[in-house]
């Protein structure tokens, strides 16, 4: 028997999103009898407990009977349980400092940490993430925000829907004006831009023809890494050695400022690559951008004026060109940003809907099994011990916090 527990989101401000939804928590009962799954009262789930209820799980504030525990974000170190396992973004390869003492209590705690961040298929591709409704509510967000501006058009914002369904409905018959728009990326934030793109009848345009041409009617672009970056010697693209050694390689983006409305920023980027522009060309009088939906979100990333993270409830921010400084949004000659680092909350039901299916196809039967690779591959401790993939973080853990 294995009993797994859904853990209550308590890292501030709460994330309303679940790694499993009532009736994927009653399909895996159905279907896998030798599994329990409890879940801990949450008030601010997307997902009720009423609905859990429904579903016929156990609603359970008590989850030390369980072997796994699942959430989606960090678990503050008070709350961690010891001698458990745990699923979760822990935000820890990186050695991000806010994390540390998590860390290091997830480790005096013989708990065993799997990160879903790790988590790839034998190609190396992530198995888990919230990318495409990152991508959808960015997309969404960025329209929204130069209607806003522009005094155009109007819609409606994405956490004000029951779900995507109910998004889609505003859709139809919404009517936007002559806009040209340039998506970057070609991952999971990327589809999820190019669904929006597809559902509001936007075309397609191939970069070189958006580049000099004018439209009656909306159109984007797609810059993929390859039409983005050139290595700087014989002007090629190698994904591999590309992301190997991203400094000897030239950014392209630069025609694209002066034909271009809206940029949605889905691009994966590290402090090597160099950005897609710069201050001094967003200073230009022929810098035509007037709103950028930083979907990865960035600070002083791959978009310079990227000044921090805005919120769901405060999605926009104006920079002005000149002294560079935040401001009020919507002005005439600002730029304005849309830095919501935790996007898919606005379609907390759908995101966690996908990820779950996800968890299930893929995972669930790993967890089960004695020696899964790919468990293996993503545990970073392992009963409160570094794993040998992982033990480049053994200076990170003790250092003082």
């Amino acid at each position: 028997m294995l009993h797994i527990g859904l853990i209550r989101e308590e890292k501030q401000p709460h994330d309303n999103r679940v790694a499993f939804t009532p009736q994927q928590c009653q399909w895996i009962t159905r279907h896998h009898p030798q599994v329990r799954i409890s879940v801990q009262p949450s008030h601010w789930r997307c997902f009720t407990d009423d609905e859990y209820a429904a579903a016929g799980i156990t609603l359970s504030e008590d989850l030390s009977d369980c072997e796994v525990l699942l959430g989606i974000k960090e678990v503050p170190a008070d709350k961690l349980l010891s001698g458990k396992t745990y699923l979760f973004f822990s935000h820890t390869r990186k050695k991000q400092p806010h994390n540390q003492h998590m860390l290091q209590t997830i480790l005096e705690k013989q708990i065993t940490l799997i990160d879903y961040e790790c988590l790839v298929h034998a190609d190396g591709a992530r198995i888990l993430g919230f990318g495409f409704f990152a991508g959808v509510v960015g997309a969404h967000n960025g329209l929204l925000t130069y209607g806003k501006k522009t005094g155009t058009y109007s819609l409606v914002p994405v956490h004000r829907c029951h779900d995507f369904k109910e998004l889609i409905n505003h859709y139809f018959g919404a009517k936007l004006p002559p806009l040209k728009i340039a998506i970057t990326g070609s991952g999971r934030v990327a589809a999820g831009t190019l669904e929006v793109m597809g559902l509001l009848g936007i075309k397609y345009i191939p970069p070189e023809e958006y580049l000099i041409n004018t439209y009656a009617y909306p159109v984007y672009t797609q810059l993929k890494a390859g039409e983005l970056y050139l290595r700087k010697t014989d002007k090629t693209y190698s994904r591999e050695d590309f992301h190997l050694h991203p400094e000897q390689y030239d950014c392209r983006f630069l025609p694209f400022v002066t034909a271009t409305d809206i940029l949605m920023n889905g691009i994966y980027w590290d402090e090597r690559i160099p950005p897609l522009f710069t201050w001094n060309d967003l200073a230009k009088e022929n810098f035509r951008i007037k709103v950028i939906a930083d979907i990865t979100d960035d600070t002083n990333g791959s978009i310079p004026s990227n000044l921090g993270d805005s919120s769901i409830d405060d999605p926009v921010y104006g920079v002005d060109r000149q002294t560079r400084e935040r401001t009020t949004p919507f002005l005439p000659d600002t730029l304005d940003m849309m830095c919501v680092s935790n996007l898919p909350n606005e379609l907390p039901r759908d995101a966690s809907q996908y990820f779950g299916d996800q968890l299930m196809k893929y995972v669930f039967d790993e967890l089960q099994q004695e020696n899964s690779v790919t468990i293996r591959n993503a545990t970073i401790a392992d009963k409160g011990a570094l794993t040998e993939r992982f033990d480049y973080l053994k200076d990170y853990v003790r250092e003082e916090d």
